[in-house]
């Protein structure tokens, strides 16, 4: 008898479109999901839309203000919009606020990865801990009380270092000083070092944390020390996140207002030396005239403001440029 054997074959079924398979992808085919990602689609928009209404109030104001300026608002030192017409310019505002800057991340970055790397890989738990506490206080601490601890305690203190730099680096014109006081570009830039210490440290002692341990295992196998582990390993896998602390504690740099405002001494002039009194910070500008200025004058500060926006700005779309361009230090691929 012939014994037929047929199998059966069920009909397959039609792959998923393209959308099914976005959709499924997302997880927008519950309902939490799709009200979770409906939050946070408009959280998102939300953000952009207030980000360019901030842009248009700025530029419409700044617009105002320019269309009456005397002067050139990129290029003019004087600031004064009591005139008629007013004559103001951003050219000291602009050169302070990125000295300053420039000091302060000189200063502060370089101490703050060291200090993240002893916390991570040299101080033992016992001594690790209690560092790390007293940089989170840091942290906490108000802008107005650095300033008058910078004021009260630090330019006092200052008379000694120019003193020195005058005496052996005077020759170089930046670090010449005239025996004034010192409410300096120097001592802003060393008090928003002090400042911005804290956020770039953490951020980085947690970017450290996040290393493989074999990568650092494998290196120590092979014979490497300790300082040898941290450059082939710790530092290459923490490059982008060392990157975004220091865009972090730049932005807070850029931004400062009350404490640079208690400490420095403006002229509203830019000179060679970085010891001697001068310059101005865009914060410090705002904060020390918004409320006496007139309504031309207070449009001249917002415009300053939008000049500000603008630079933080490039800043952090700089900081993304280079983090994209160093992915492969970050540790995704590995």
């Amino acid at each position: 008898m012939d014994i037929s054997t047929t199998t059966d074959v069920p009909p397959s079924a039609s792959p998923p479109s393209l959308t099914e398979r976005k959709r499924a992808a997302r997880g927008a085919t519950r309902p939490g999901d799709r009200i979770f990602l409906g939050l946070s689609r408009g959280s998102g928009i939300l953000l952009l839309v207030i980000m360019a209404a901030i842009a248009v109030f700025l530029t419409y104001r700044a617009s105002l203000a320019i269309s009456r300026d005397h002067g050139n608002f990129l290029t003019t030192f004087e600031w004064n919009t009591n005139l008629t017409p007013p004559s103001f310019g951003i050219a000291v505002l602009a050169f302070g606020t990125i000295v300053s800057s420039v000091i302060a991340m000189v200063i502060a970055v370089p101490v703050a990865v060291a200090i993240a790397l002893f916390l991570t890989h040299y101080a033992p738990r016992r001594l690790s801990g209690p560092i790390a506490y007293v940089i989170d206080l840091l942290a906490a601490v108000p802008s107005i009380v650095y300033g008058l601890w910078g004021a009260l305690i630090l330019v006092p203190h200052l008379r000694g270092l120019y003193g020195w730099l005058d005496t052996y680096f005077g020759w170089t014109g930046i670090l010449s000083w005239e025996e004034g006081a010192p409410r300096t570009m120097l001592a802003v830039g060393i008090l928003l070092a002090i400042m911005i210490l804290p956020i770039i440290t953490n951020v980085s002692r947690e970017v450290f944390r996040q290393v493989p341990r074999m990568h650092e295992e494998a290196a120590l196998a092979l014979g490497a020390t300790r300082w040898e582990v941290v450059r082939m390993s710790v530092l290459p896998f923490g490059r982008s996140g060392v990157i975004s602390a220091s865009m972090l504690g730049l932005g807070r740099a850029l931004g400062e207002t009350m404490a640079v405002a208690t400490v420095l001494s403006p002229d509203y002039d830019i000179h060679a030396s970085l010891l001697n009194p001068g310059g101005g910070t865009f914060a410090q500008n705002i904060a020390s005239k918004f409320g006496e200025a007139s309504e031309q004058g207070r449009d001249a500060l917002i415009a300053s403001g939008l000049v500000l926006f603008v630079i933080t700005l490039l800043v952090n779309g700089a900081a993304r440029a280079i983090i994209a361009r160093r992915k492969e230090y970050s540790g995704a691929n590995a």
